[in-house]
């Protein structure tokens, strides 16, 4: 109907009479008019009967036209106010939730797969070359770790999660199998119960309990008992967090058992940063760190970091790069300089629930040749493959789901089209008159409009131009000299359709007011108001 959405009831009214007046069947003589007048008609009278009952045009103005398609409406109590219906749509939405709850599981898997590539900095002297297969420096596999866990949604509160995991380094390993089951005992907190087993060490029973202790405070603890050949060797960690702020959170952590220890760290994430300070005092190790993430407002959500840790082990310096390769997929790569560590080049990839993690040790000294290609390096693989791989492979899969959705929508789009062409046809006579009244008080008169996907950037030259022609549908829309449009996708105005599904369109106007030339051009979903003194062209000179 083309109204706002805070449009009053006689506004409402108003534009279903004006769209009566243009569609209705008894204004039409010729047969093939007057049935496509008849059902334009009808869906003006059914948009009318949503937007006219307060229930409804509630729930289609918060949740639009799948909101209205919900099922259990029909028994919601009438007479509720928006915030009323939004909390039963949440209600509903919940119950749709739980029923999915018996079919969805959360898996969640790392792999990491550890490489020693010393000899690539650190070979032998000159006497050892003649050794057989010593000419190509040795890069081998030192360890590997694989884990994988699964949750299992039992009810709306009681969710069972199987995990487990194997290792081995050097030719050693073993593996271990986790059974756990936790249970929401209130909006507060959840308590969760853990069974292990495992070749290396014995049984495990472990207690995790969490508990909102205020709004802006919450405690979490966790005991252990491991079974071995050496006894019973008992565990407990505790950690109390306060939010400082509303991005700033406080940690206190006490652990006890094997490795006893107390951290105290603060967290700041915000949207284009996030900064860590820490401090622990602990058997065996004790360090200080501090570390910083930029976050950028891009496309690609391109993060930088770099952090320090000191502490009885020596000190790291870490630094590194990720960036979003895929819609699941982020890559990220870190360069890790310490002593006495030496030089290491961690990369991981993240593609949905799975992490791939590949720390690469390249030397055990402080190398500057080691710390120039362990940066250099990364970036140079990736803006080749980025350029090479990645973008091509993202355009064609963006081109894919395009086509997909061109032919999901093919049907509706052929509807809209033919009921677009039908109402351009019915509002002939009515923009006639409207011009007529328009031009004997040098008004407001559309030239050309055109609606769709404009290419104007020379990258873009061999992308096809998609547009349709809305001057009449436009024209037929003016009045007192004025069009306003509201904030909303302009495929769904009278005569409109959209020409290209999932692509970015706009909306250009040449129009003429009071004697003088106008043109502008809105996004698709912008608000537009014509006519104003800025869209005039300058014919000077």
């Amino acid at each position: 109907l083309e109204i706002k959405l805070e449009a009053s009831y006689e506004e409402l009214k108003a534009a279903y009479r004006r769209l009566c007046m243009l569609y209705h069947p008894d204004k039409h003589r010729d047969p093939e008019l007057k049935l496509q007048a008849e059902r334009l008609f009808n869906l003006v009278h059914q948009a009318y009967e949503v937007l006219s009952d307060p229930q409804t045009r509630a729930i289609y103005d918060i949740y639009g036209k799948r909101g209205l398609e919900m099922e259990g409406w029909e028994v919601v109590e009438r007479r509720r106010t928006p915030a009323e219906i939004r909390e039963e749509f949440e209600r509903l939405q919940r119950e749709r939730e739980e029923r999915r709850l018996q079919q969805r599981t959360n898996p969640k898997g790392t792999i990491s797969v550890g490489v020693d590539a010393t000899d690539l900095f650190d070979r032998y002297e000159e006497e050892y070359e003649d050794v057989s297969g010593s000419g190509f420096p040795q890069i081998e596999i030192n360890k590997m770790h694989i884990s994988q866990s699964i949750e299992a949604p039992l009810t709306a509160t009681d969710t069972a999660i199987l995990s487990g995991n194997l290792s081995t380094q050097n030719g050693n390993g073993g593996g271990s199998i986790n059974f756990a089951l936790r249970r929401v005992t209130s909006a507060k907190g959840w308590g969760e119960l853990e069974f292990g087993a495992g070749d290396l060490q014995g049984p495990l029973f472990g207690l995790k309990l969490f508990r909102n202790l205020t709004p802006r405070c919450f405690v979490t603890t966790n005991c252990a008992l491991q079974f071995s050949s050496r006894g019973i060797r008992p565990g407990l960690t505790t950690v109390l967090a306060r939010n400082l702020d509303k991005n700033t959170v406080g940690y206190l952590q006490w652990r006890w058992g094997i490795q006893s220890a107390m951290n105290t760290s603060i967290v700041r994430d915000t949207k284009t940063s996030h900064f860590t300070v820490a401090l622990q005092l602990g058997i065996p190790h004790s360090f200080a760190l501090i570390s910083y993430q930029h976050k950028f407002q891009d496309d690609d959500q391109t993060r930088v970091k770099g952090s320090l840790k000191a502490g009885f082990f020596g000190t790291v310096v870490e630094y590194g790069a990720e960036r979003k390769i895929s819609r699941h997929s982020v890559l990220g790569a870190a360069v890790s300089v310490g002593v006495p560590q030496g030089v290491s080049l961690k990369v991981k990839l993240n593609r949905a629930s799975q992490t791939y993690f590949f720390p690469i040790h390249l030397t055990d000294q402080l190398l500057p040749s080691a710390v120039f290609y362990a940066t250099v390096g990364p970036l140079v693989v990736y803006f080749a493959m980025h350029r090479l791989i990645i973008k091509p492979y993202l355009r064609a899969q963006k081109e894919k789901e395009l086509e997909k959705q061109r032919e999901s929508t093919a049907t509706d789009i052929l509807q809209k089209k033919q009921e677009a062409e039908a109402a351009v046809r019915l509002m002939q006579e009515s923009v006639r008159r409207i011009i007529e009244a328009e031009e004997s008080r040098m008004g407001l008169i559309i030239l050309n409009a055109w609606y769709g996907k404009f290419v104007n950037d020379k990258s873009r030259k061999n992308e096809k131009v998609k547009v349709i022609d809305v001057t009449v549908p436009l024209q037929c829309l003016v009045k007192d000299s004025k069009l306003i449009l509201t904030e909303a996708s302009k495929a769904g105005l009278p005569g409109f359709y959209d020409p290209c599904v999932g692509e970015e369109k706009n909306l250009k106007v040449l129009y003429q007011f009071r004697g003088v030339l106008h043109q502008v051009m809105a996004l698709d979903s912008e608000a537009l108001r014509i006519p104003k003194q800025f869209h005039r062209i300058d014919t000077d000179g």
